[in-house]
């Protein structure tokens, strides 16, 4: 048992290892619902116990076992043990501790593989994993969609009964059968990356333990296959991750990439990056991971954001936008315009996008087009803007930051250095 206080340890772990344990149970119990309330069973279980016996050495493997084990007693409570055991018997007999023979040693990306099946649609395979594997709330997944929250909400329902109704196995696929899912699954990584390293609510702006879990898998997709956009991703996200330390200042208050004290950056983490850039050009095949990990080396390899090489960055959208012509992709090209040719150009390319391109609910389209506003002089648009961006954020560190520039308009003063 460990000595650390209990309950303090119990949040620490949930926080940690609720996915994993999760992922776990899914993999012996053979459904999602049964392991979400084995789940629950466990950390009610120790809740109760850890306080008085302590930590165990293995919480991962203490959960698992009581989860696994609560689920046989609620069965043989409602009769349905006979029907169940024979099929279940092997898996509720597996060692936690053991490794297994399966190409995919990770449980949480083999849940991960495992939920992008190609018989689901790819925007259920995606809102699925999200929810079943990281643990994001629909609200925060529908965030992370640009969709209303009852529409992902459907969609998980729908994956769940067409993975009970046609009897989908949870179980490794085939090597090939790994690349044909590796955009669906890049794509799940990604998006829980993006809310750890900027999250949509709560007091703080980053959640670093989505940001290890992202890297994490990333690194293990890495190991598995060594594919080009499996190496952008990751390296796209450890130059992001590189750079929090200067993210925010002494006070907690939000600082942008123009004013970040770039001796804080992790150079060690960028040089580690950069070498899977490398890695994947190599392979001559660009996907927009790649193109979006070369974009963020740029900004890194800049020695002031003055001397960055918009032109570079303007190029290099353009074609990121070939591939992926989403609007969010469009907006940040067109703020690199506004680096590159001038707040006006910058302007002219954001206004229809937000008008016409899907991006009116976006709250940072509209902070973008304020600070496009507020350099051009025009004051009285850019607090519309930056009104309709507060309006749209719900995060507090970012709301301070939107109310501090508001606040700055409305006195007449420009931006504090």
């Amino acid at each position: 048992m460990s000595d650390d206080d209990p309950r303090a340890a119990l949040d620490a772990i949930y926080r940690g290892e609720a996915g994993r344990v999760r992922a776990t149970l899914i993999r012996c119990l053979g459904s999602f619902d049964a392991a979400e309330e084995a789940l629950h069973d466990a950390f009610v279980a120790a809740a109760k116990q850890w306080p008085e016996q302590g930590v165990p050495i293995n919480p991962y493997a203490w959960l698992v076992s009581t989860g696994r084990f609560s689920t046989i007693s609620r069965w043989r409570r409602q009769a349905r043990l006979a029907r169940a055991l024979p099929e279940l018997a092997p898996e509720l007999e597996v060692d936690v501790e053991l490794e297994r023979p399966d190409l995919i040693q990770d449980d949480e990306l083999r849940l991960i593989f495992t939920c992008c099946h190609p018989t689901l649609t790819p925007d259920a395979r995606v809102a699925l994993t999200l929810r079943e594997v990281a643990g994001l709330t629909t609200e925060e997944i529908a965030r992370a969609y640009l969709t209303p929250t009852p529409t992902i909400a459907q969609r998980i329902v729908r994956a769940k009964a067409k993975i009970r109704d046609e009897r989908i196995p949870y179980e490794v696929p085939s090597a090939a059968d790994l690349s044909a899912r590796l955009e669906s699954v890049l794509q799940v990584v990604y998006l829980i990356f993006n809310e750890g390293y900027a999250s949509g609510e709560g007091p703080n702006l980053t959640r670093d333990d989505l940001c290890r879990e992202a890297i994490r898998l990333g690194q293990s997709i890495v190991r598995l296959l060594g594919e080009p956009e499996a190496l952008g991703l990751l390296a796209l996200m450890i130059l992001h991750d590189a750079r929090s330390a200067a993210r925010i200042d002494a006070d907690g208050e939000l600082v942008l990439l123009e004013r970040q004290d770039r001796s804080l950056w992790d150079r060690t983490r960028i040089r580690e990056a950069e070498q899977l850039i490398e890695r994947a050009l190599s392979a001559r095949r660009v996907g927009p991971y790649l193109l979006q990990a070369a974009i963020a080396a740029v900004h890194v390899e800049a020695p002031s954001f003055a001397e960055t090489d918009w032109a570079q960055i303007v190029g290099l959208y353009d074609v990121l936008r070939r591939l992926d012509p989403s609007p969010v992709i469009a907006l940040n090209r067109a703020v690199a315009l506004g680096m590159r040719d001038g707040a006006k150009a910058g302007l002219a390319a954001i206004e229809p996008l937000i008008e016409q391109g899907g991006l009116e609910g976006y709250y940072l389209a509209h902070a973008a087009r304020a600070d496009l506003e507020r350099r051009l002089g025009l004051g009285a648009a850019a607090r519309r803007s930056y009104e309709r961006a507060l309006e749209l954020s719900r995060q507090p560190v970012e709301r301070r930051f939107l109310e501090a520039r508001l606040a700055e308009l409305r006195l007449g003063l420009a931006p504090k250095p």
